[in-house]
């Protein structure tokens, strides 16, 4: 009896080591799988990184290539990959402006009027704005309604203020790209196949308003205005945004595309919209939010590598691609991540500016926005890391784009880019470059990654006479400034 049970004791151990080995094994290959998941998605990482690289010399090649591209936009229309549409604004507030002013801001679904009260000195002394929804029926109907709705708004607006309508000028502002001159000829922009100042002329007639629109901007162009107010050095605006673009003064000589132009100061804005380049130095990742199959040259594509309605979809996409080889979201991550356009630029912001241990804040846009629940801390990590690269590259390339401006007009220190090295040439002026925009405005790291690349393409020496000025509402406020430098 003893031996039999011994026996089965000895079986028993060898059964138990046998098992405990199988436990084991599975447990070393379970760690085995996991490990190659989390690889899968670091790849992922480290592959974007790779991809997204801006070294300084590829930036000044993009400065070189974009600064061609403005040249030749001169010479011939639809000669470049950017537009270099004509303002013919010549004239830009000075501060020696007074008076009380009337400006009308148009958007897609709503419309602001302004009151601005203007004094000596580049001086606002005081501001009224009100906001008005516009209808939707107002939206798809005839021009006339729509037009009408203005123009009653901004006589009710007028009669609540105190103010007269006598013979005032306006400044009207549209969210669009167009050509169009700044004083009484500007106005080729049209709306429902109809001149966009001419309907609202029209309407302020019809509703007895002793007014009319004499200069038509877009939100760059005000943005300058509104910045050469306050800093005749002055000579660009640049938006960072929702989208992006910029203007610039321009000399007419240069201009050759249009040598008949004729404006008092020989001088004359010019609206880039650099959107539309694609930089050919920067090769675009699987995840660039890009039409290549369209057929339009003006695909937008330097816009979607910078602007903030994109950026936050490409670091969608760049999630998707990790919960697609990975586990490291948990199961049902991929069906969160599927609805294009649902991590926005500000929450972007947020998860690359979360320094808090746990990365709390990274954790909770992921579980209340793209519904990841418990998302661990090392996964919380990688999510940043994707956030920094995006917002690295897209700064760097916005620096690239605005020092193209200061080396077409000759302020970088190359000579019009006629020279490699940048060198500064007996006591160099300010150059103020005015800028508004949500995503300049309100992400500092953005700012950080913008101001280093700066002083990286231009050095040091040359960086430190740039000023970049930040400008708050140049579309509404710079309408009116316009309106009054004109009137």
């Amino acid at each position: 009896m003893e031996g039999s049970a011994a026996a089965w004791l000895r079986v028993a151990a060898v059964g138990c080591a046998a098992v405990a080995c199988a436990v084991a094994a599975e447990m070393a290959a379970r760690r085995g799988m996991a490990w190659c998941r989390w690889y899968r998605a670091v790849e992922v990482v480290r592959d974007l990184e790779q991809r997204c690289a801006t070294p300084t010399e590829q930036l000044q090649r993009v400065v070189n290539s974009l600064a061609v591209e403005m040249f030749a936009g001169l010479v011939t229309e639809g000669g470049s990959r950017v537009r270099m549409l004509l303002t013919c604004v010549d004239a830009l507030p000075d501060g020696s402006e007074e008076g009380v002013y009337y400006a009308i801001d148009l958007g897609g679904t709503s419309f602001r009027v302004l009151k601005v009260e203007l004094g000596a000195g580049s001086t606002i002394i005081n501001q009224k704005v009100e906001h008005q929804s516009i209808p939707e029926n107002l939206t798809k109907g005839a021009s006339n309604d729509l037009f009408n709705f203005i123009a009653l708004a901004l006589k009710n607006f007028i009669a609540r203020e105190g103010g007269e309508d006598e013979g005032r000028p306006l400044g009207l502002h549209f969210l669009s790209p167009f050509y169009y001159c700044g004083y009484e000829q500007n106005l080729r922009i049209t709306y429902v196949g109809k001149d966009v100042a001419q309907c609202l002329n029209e309407a302020l007639v019809r509703n007895g308003l002793n007014m009319k629109v004499n200069v038509l901007v877009n939100n760059t162009v005000g943005t300058l205005a509104l910045g050469h107010y306050y800093d005749k050095d002055t000579i660009a605006a640049v938006i960072i945004g929702a989208g992006t673009n910029a203007c610039y003064i321009e000399r007419n000589d240069v201009i050759v595309k249009s040598l008949d132009l004729l404006t008092n100061t020989g001088r004359t804005v010019v609206n880039v919209e650099w959107g539309s380049y694609r930089p050919p130095q920067i090769a675009l990742t699987p995840y660039d939010i890009c039409f290549k199959e369209t057929r339009s040259y003006y695909d937008q594509g330097f816009e979607k590598m910078i602007s903030g309605v994109y950026l936050g979809e490409i670091a969608r996409l760049v999630f998707q691609k990790m919960a697609q080889v990975s586990d490291v979201f948990g199961a049902g991550a991929v069906d969160g991540l599927s609805t294009p356009f649902i991590l926005r630029a500000p929450y972007l912001a947020a998860i690359r500016e979360d320094d808090s241990p746990d990365l709390r804040e990274v954790g909770r846009i992921l579980e209340e926005h793209l519904k990841m629940q418990d998302v661990p801390l090392k996964t919380r990590k990688l999510v940043a890391i994707v956030c920094d690269i995006i917002t690295q590259r897209a700064a760097r390339l916005a620096a690239a784009a605005i020092v193209a401006i200061l080396q077409k007009i000759g302020c970088d220190g190359t000579l019009c880019g006629t020279r490699k090295v940048r060198t500064m040439r007996g006591v160099r002026e300010r150059t103020v470059i005015a800028i508004e925009g949500g995503l300049f405005q309100g992400y500092a790291v953005f700012r950080e990654y913008l101001d280093e690349a700066l002083t990286q393409i231009l050095g040091e020496e040359i960086a430190a006479t740039v000023s970049l000025r930040v400008m708050d509402e140049g579309s509404g406020v710079g309408a009116a400034l316009l309106a009054a430098a004109y009137s």
